[in-house]
This record gives structure tokens, C-alpha cells and sequence, in this order.
């Protein structure tokens, strides 16, 4: 799920998995982010629960279509892309709990951060890119990256 960045927009992610991981990223009530209207962060959040929940589900076709044209061509199709999903990012799929942190927006891409709470209370953050194409936001990678916050 990782897409090829250039290096200002890997300068962005940088920034915000430093900040997730130090937990000076907020939650999203309450949050102010910049560069798209909050309808943009709402339909950001949502396409990502959508994905989740079609994951979750073992619902390969619907998770992904979700997944920018980009995505969809490197992994040519549904049971290749939910194949790597289950091998490389269970962590998305196990999580007890998720909340969605403050995102960003540079270059034409949208970075949200996911923070992800597992069973044993390990926390990781997915650092997802979305990019709107033809008037919807999809999914242009993922990135995981573990935290040493423990949840409570």
C-alpha cells in the first residue's frame, strides 16, 4: 500500500508520524487542520472507515475500490491487494481501538494519521495518503509505523 512519494510530501509524513508518535497530534474533536474544508477530512475519514470495515470483513472487491487508480494498477487486483493487506498491515485488521489524529494536506495529498491501539496495548500509527480523483478521495498508501506509547 505504499506509494512512491518525492520528497516534499515524505517531509510531510515525516512531520506528522513524529508528532502521532509523540502524542502532540489531537484527536480529531476539536481539531483545526489546514489546507481542505472540514467536508474533506470528513469524506477522508470516511473512506478509510469504509476500507477498514470491507477489510474486516473479507470484502477484497469493495476494499479495493477504495484504493487509488495508482494502487489499483500496482496490485492489479482484489485478492493480491487483500492478500498483502493481511500479511503486512494485520495491525489495521486486530486493532482494538482507533482514532483518527489531526492530518495535513500538501501537494495535492491528503496525510491522515490513524492511531491504532492493539490488544496488548501496544499503539501504532497508520499513516495514511489520499488523493482525490474525479471529485472522490481514495487511498494512495499506508504506512505503519510503531510507537513507544503505551495505552492505558
Amino acid at each position: 500500500m505504499n506509494a512512491p512519494l518525492c520528497r516534499g510530501r515524505r517531509d510531510v509524513i515525516a512531520r506528522i508520524l513524529a508528532a502521532a508518535l509523540s502524542g502532540a497530534v489531537a484527536p480529531i474533536a476539536g481539531a483545526a487542520e489546514s489546507g481542505l474544508a472540514r467536508t474533506d477530512w470528513q469524506a477522508i475519514r470516511k473512506v478509510i472507515k469504509l476500507q477498514l470495515a470491507a477489510l474486516r470483513a473479507g470484502d477484497g472487491e469493495r476494499a479495493f475500490s477504495y484504493a487509488s487508480p495508482g494502487i489499483q494498477a500496482r496490485f492489479g487486483d482484489a485478492a493480491t491487494f487483500l492478500a498483502l493487506v493481511r500479511g503486512a498491515y494485520a495491525a489495521l485488521l486486530e486493532a482494538r481501538y482507533s482514532e483518527f489524529l489531526d492530518g495535513a494536506f500538501s501537494d495535492g495529498v491528503a496525510v491522515q494519521p490513524l492511531r491504532l491501539i492493539a490488544a496488548d496495548n501496544t499503539v501504532q500509527v497508520a499513516l495514511y495518503t489520499l488523493e482525490k480523483q474525479r471529485g472522490l478521495w481514495r487511498i494512495n498508501g499506508c504506512r505503519l509505523a510503531p510507537s513507544k506509547v503505551q495505552a492505558a
